[in-house]
C-alpha cells in the first residue's frame, strides 16, 4: 500500500511543481498547465484504479485480475527519495521561481526520475493483462512527457542541461 501511496504522492508533486511553473513563466502557461493537469490524470489512474480493486473490485479479483504493478516502481525507498527532493523543490520553487531554462532542465530531469520513467514505461509496454490495458486506454495521450518536454525546449531554444535535480 505504501509503494501506491508513494506513487500517487509522486504525480500530485510532479503537478504542484508544474503549476508553480504555470504561474511563474506566463509564456510557456499553457505547456505546462496541461502537464500538470496530466499528472494528476495519472494519480488519479493509481488512486482510483487502486481502489476500485480494493473496495468493490470483486469481480475483477476473482477472474484473477489485480492492480497492475507494472505502473509502480519496483521499490518504495526510491519513490520516497523522489518525493522529498520533490518536497524541497517545491517549497524552494513557490518562494523562489526558476528562470524558464532552469524550470524546463529540472521537468525534464523529473521526467526522468525513476518513478515516472517507471509509468511511462508502462503506458508504452504491450500488455496481456486486461487492467493495464484499461489503465493504458484512459491513459490516452497523457504520456511522453519526458519527449514533449524536450521537443519543447528545441522548439524553443532551450538548452538542455543535465542532473539539475541532484
Amino acid at each position: 500500500m505504501q509503494l501506491v501511496d508513494e506513487s500517487i504522492k509522486l504525480e500530485l508533486n510532479v503537478a504542484s511543481l508544474y503549476t508553480i511553473f504555470h504561474k511563474a513563466l506566463p509564456d510557456d502557461s499553457a505547456f505546462w498547465s496541461k502537464l500538470a493537469l496530466e499528472e494528476e490524470h495519472h494519480a488519479s489512474l493509481i488512486k482510483d484504479g487502486h481502489a476500485t480493486l480494493i473496495n468493490d473490485g470483486r469481480d475483477l479479483l476473482l477472474s484473477g485480475q489485480e492492480f497492475p504493478h507494472e505502473l509502480l516502481a519496483p521499490k518504495v525507498q526510491m519513490l520516497v527519495e523522489v518525493n522529498s527532493k520533490l518536497a524541497s523543490l517545491l517549497e524552494e520553487y513557490s518562494q523562489n521561481p526558476l528562470s524558464r531554462e532552469a524550470a524546463f532542465n529540472i521537468a525534464l530531469n523529473v521526467e526522468e526520475s525513476a518513478g515516472e520513467v517507471h509509468f511511462q514505461r508502462a503506458m508504452e509496454k504491450s500488455s496481456t493483462s486486461t487492467m493495464m490495458r484499461v489503465f493504458q486506454i484512459l491513459n490516452k495521450d497523457d504520456k511522453d512527457h519526458a519527449r514533449r518536454i524536450r521537443t519543447y525546449m528545441s522548439d524553443n531554444g532551450i538548452e538542455i542541461r543535465n542532473n539539475l535535480m541532484k
